[in-house]
């Protein structure tokens, strides 16, 4: 056996026996009560925590991992510096203010190599009140408002930045051009139920494939993960199973896989080949790691990362064992966000939890 192979063995069983240590030290720490509140297990470190004035609904990491926008169930976003936690802005207006709904999902346009971005300090918001907002969050001022009659879920910007989409309480995904605001096209399902091509319920994920510009992934209410062409009306093919209730919907573009996190109480986390839309594995749970999960999401190419309302707690696993890495447990409530910063080998991670964020690192 070479050296490099020894070396993947050994830390293949590393990882594994952390795994195992991690479920019987907190089956040991919840029957004996040991512990109570947040606390953490693995190689997860606590860098801050942030106390909002609201619930945390979403949150999102800036391009460059330097502030950290969280969005709140009064209606209200908070950009924090993500180093030290300080509040720079503060996002309402007269719109926010009166129907005082959940901010549901926060996208910063994508940076373009080499191009000078007109969307700097740019970043697009969706409430529940049906309200898309385009904030430019270092002077706290709206520059664009659309307003969609239904409750607004989720939203994706395209790769190219030319174009984003909307989705929510009914099955029709929205698609608007980011310069002028207007409405491109909706795309939906057609009217054969036999087909169905397209959604039939609530639309909480979207997700662009960044290899593919024009196609993107969603999901909902209906266990459908829904595949589009974003030139087409109908879905262009689909796969069963996921239950989809939050931004549990993640892409990675290396190897071409999907990651879903569902809101029930087996198979809750599963990886799918995105080519041939055929599921590769379900994520084994035990007693202690199972939770119903509202959020999921690749952190690098070798772990991942999901939150739910089992157990209140946030997860890291090893993307070759599939082993527990690291946990954050018996949290305030559910974790309804989490979101990566993507910078490095040890990203810092945000988690939402009641009316705090988090700052981990793995």
């Amino acid at each position: 056996m070479s050296s490099t192979d020894t070396y993947r063995t050994r830390t293949n069983s590393v990882v594994s026996d952390v795994g195992t240590l991690l479920s019987e030290y907190s089956e040991l720490s919840r029957l004996t009560h040991r512990k109570t509140g947040p606390y953490l297990e693995g190689n997860l470190k606590l860098l801050n925590t942030i106390e909002s004035p609201a619930d945390v609904m979403c949150c999102r990491f800036t391009p460059d991992g330097a502030r950290l926008a969280v969005g709140l169930c009064d209606g209200s976003i908070k950009i924090y510096d993500a180093s030290n936690g300080q509040m720079l802005y503060s996002l309402m207006d007269n719109d926010t203010l009166s129907s005082r709904l959940p901010v549901t999902q926060i996208r910063f346009p994508p940076p373009i190599e080499n191009v000078e971005s007109k969307y700097e300090h740019i970043l697009l918001a969706c409430y529940a009140s049906g309200l898309v907002k385009f904030w430019h969050y270092t002077s706290s001022s709206c520059i664009h408002t659309i307003n969609e009659s239904r409750q607004t879920l989720s939203l994706t910007i395209s790769p190219e930045g030319t174009h984003f989409l909307t989705a929510g309480a009914d099955p029709q995904i929205h698609m608007y051009n980011m310069e002028t605001k207007q409405k491109i096209r909706t795309l939906e399902p057609s009217d054969c139920y036999e087909l169905m091509d397209g959604h039939r319920f609530r639309v909480f994920a979207l997700q662009y494939n960044i290899n593919y510009p024009n196609v993107f992934i969603s999901g909902g209410w209906d266990d459908t993960v829904q595949y589009w062409d974003d030139r087409q009306t109908h879905s262009v093919k689909k796969f069963c199973g996921p239950h989809i209730c939050g931004d549990a919907l993640d892409i990675d573009p290396v190897h071409n896989h999907i990651l879903t996190g569902s809101w029930r109480r087996s198979a809750v986390l599963q990886i799918w080949d995105f080519a041939m839309a055929v599921k590769i594995k379900d994520v084994p749970q035990t007693p202690i790691t199972s939770s119903q999960l509202y959020c999921a999401q690749w952190l690098g190419r070798d772990s991942i990362i999901c939150g739910g309302n089992d157990h209140n707690m946030a997860l890291t696993l090893d993307r070759g064992t599939l082993n527990p890495t690291g946990m954050f447990v018996d949290l305030p409530q559910g974790v309804y966000c989490i979101d990566s910063d993507h910078q490095g080998q040890h990203p810092r991670i945000a988690v939402g939890s009641n009316r705090f964020i988090y700052i981990l690192q793995c």
